[in-house]
């Protein structure tokens, strides 16, 4: 039995990371063509992969797909049942419930085609199965992250501010709880990176301030701040609007990020992530951003230094694919169930 995967050019870094780790762990790569960057080049590649994969299939064999693969998916999964493998799904992306180019029905349909699914977190899981999904579901808990930690562990000296950083998309469409933030900041300073941000309007702001766009690699290894923020949409007082409400069912692969630059994370008390990192002691929870400065006034040195010491436990276990490793050993674990 081979544990088999395709892996295709993407930029996206959560399917790289996990192309890596997949390739570090013994599986095999069957796609043509991994190595073309064009869009051409990819769409040929999958062609070409797709009409010659039942050769690099055996009975027994494991596929595991990476979710969502456009309209290939199910044809991938058809063709490896017909070779006598088995298929695990693992969801990056739900499109039914952020981008709504499916309906709930549509994609409960297409992923019936798998044998199990590697979902996000237990959120995730009930989503899908009060619409009517039954197939085997297992947890991923949080996304791997591959990268050069940051050198030294964060520390807070008492005379200084605590400060808060957020890295991202900043424009105002996307990000509009950005812009109402430096008006409810007392007692913190919050730095934000990215691309997109309003200059004009960025000008009064007295209590957040923009440090320009950092590759993920550099702000993994030097980055300032005491937290990451993972907050979304277009309200300070909660994470609403279609980017806020996914992370009632989403793991942000930003706060994998966060916690590989060694900062413990402050999240929305009701995204689906927020179980996880309550558990693990590697970050805070508030309701509003209005409540950051009273949440960040509760933690002692002491506190943060443990938070800190928890963010360095974690971190070690997302650069060695620890969590994908769990999560795939549970869905083969709910194969052999079945057998």
């Amino acid at each position: 039995m081979a544990h088999l995967f395709l892996q295709f050019y993407n930029n996206n870094k959560a399917r790289t990371d996990l192309d890596e780790i997949m390739l570090a762990n013994g599986f095999r790569n069957i796609a043509v063509g991994s190595s073309c960057r064009s869009k051409a080049g990819i769409f040929l590649a999958k062609i070409a992969t797709l009409a010659i994969m039942s050769l690099r299939i055996q009975r027994g064999d494991v596929l595991l797909i990476q979710y969502p693969f456009k309209k290939y998916y199910t044809t991938l999964c058809r063709v490896a049942h017909r070779r006598g493998a088995k298929v695990v799904t693992l969801v990056h992306d739900l499109g039914c419930f952020r981008r709504k180019k499916l309906t709930v029905q549509q994609e409960i349909a297409r992923l019936d085609h798998t044998d199990v699914l590697i979902v996000h977190n237990e959120s995730m899981a009930q989503f899908l199965s009060s619409h009517g999904y039954r197939r085997p579901m297992v947890t991923l808990g949080i996304f791997d992250y591959l990268a050069t930690p940051l050198a030294t562990t964060p520390t807070k000296r008492a005379d200084e501010p605590w400060t808060v950083v957020y890295a991202g998309g900043l424009a105002k469409r996307k990000s509009t709880f950005i812009y109402l933030l430096d008006a409810v900041i007392e007692g913190w300073k919050m730095f934000v990176h990215g691309r997109g941000l309003d200059e004009e309007e960025a000008r009064s702001w007295q209590h957040v301030e923009s440090r320009g766009f950092i590759r993920s690699d550099d702000f993994v290894r030097e980055s300032v701040g005491h937290f990451g923020l993972v907050w979304d949409g277009i309200s300070i007082d909660e994470c609403a609007g279609q980017w806020g409400e996914y992370l009632r069912v989403n793991n942000p692969h930003k706060t994998s990020f966060y916690l590989r630059a060694g900062k413990p994370v402050i999240m929305w008390d009701k995204a689906a992530l927020t179980p996880f990192v309550l558990r693990e002691g590697v970050g805070v929870a508030v309701s509003s951003l209005r409540d950051i400065g009273h949440k960040l006034n509760e933690i002692s040195a002491d506190d943060y230094a443990q938070m800190c010491r928890n963010v360095e436990r974690v971190s070690a276990l997302l650069a060695d694919g620890h969590y994908f490793k769990t999560a795939f050993a549970a869905a083969m674990g709910r194969l052999n169930d079945n057998l």
